[in-house]
């Protein structure tokens, strides 16, 4: 069932969906990596890409973070070129819902992402499922670029896990990114052009809620 189509059902389960996604981490337990590279002595772009849950909410949540040029809505991890929203939300194309953060490292470190990822943007323990959404388009996945972004995602999970940070084993998955695809227009920016969406309301707000709470100093209106 597409996310479009289910709204209805969402509707009727808001209080629920709310109490899920304010439980969906609030940053205040997670500690900064241990091993994190410095800022960039120079201005510049790199590119991060993340999946947990409705892209929604992952985009709202790092179009709110200092450092960051872009964020992208779309599909990785799957078989399918060129998938549309319709096929993924079929579960048959092996692609989760996933955003592409475009940031300036002598801004933001690739660490400090993922800090932020884990706090506030999903509960990481979730297989499969975040808050109301399930099915294997919404894991929680971080797809690495090169191998200094595996070394930092593995190294950092494994903190978070040794220190029990997180009532269960973080789930997320930590695979090679193969390909982006952007998702449809309709999509992109969806929680500031729809905050009184029940979906976005009770789901994705309170994400960014945590966000300016929990990092002020990353905070970006």
């Amino acid at each position: 069932m597409s996310r479009v189509s289910m709204r209805m059902m969402a509707m009727m389960l808001t209080v629920l969906a709310g109490t899920l996604a304010c439980q969906a981490g609030s940053g205040a337990a997670v500690p900064a990596p241990a091993a994190d590279e410095v800022k960039a002595t120079a201005k510049g772009k790199e590119t991060a890409v993340v999946a947990g849950g409705c892209f929604w909410g992952i985009q709202a949540v790092f179009s709110h973070v200092k450092g960051v040029h872009s964020a992208t809505s779309g599909y990785a991890g799957g078989t399918v070129k060129n998938p549309d929203y319709e096929a993924v939300s079929s579960g048959q194309t092996g692609h989760a819902e996933s955003v592409k953060i475009v940031y300036d490292p002598s801004k933001i470190t690739y660490g400090e992402l993922l800090r932020v990822f884990f706090s506030v943007a999903l509960d990481p323990t979730q297989v499969n499922r975040q808050g109301p959404d399930s099915g294997t388009q919404y894991r929680s996945v971080v797809f690495y670029s090169n191998d200094d972004q595996k070394r930092s995602a593995e190294a950092y999970i494994a903190q978070l896990d040794q220190a029990k940070v997180f009532p269960r084993a973080i789930a997320t998955q930590v695979v090679p990114l193969q390909a982006f695809y952007e998702a449809e227009g309709y999509h992109q920016n969806y929680a500031e052009i729809h905050p009184n969406d029940p979906y976005i309301v009770y789901n994705d707000a309170p994400k960014v809620a945590n966000l300016r709470k929990e990092f002020p100093d990353l905070y970006n209106k």
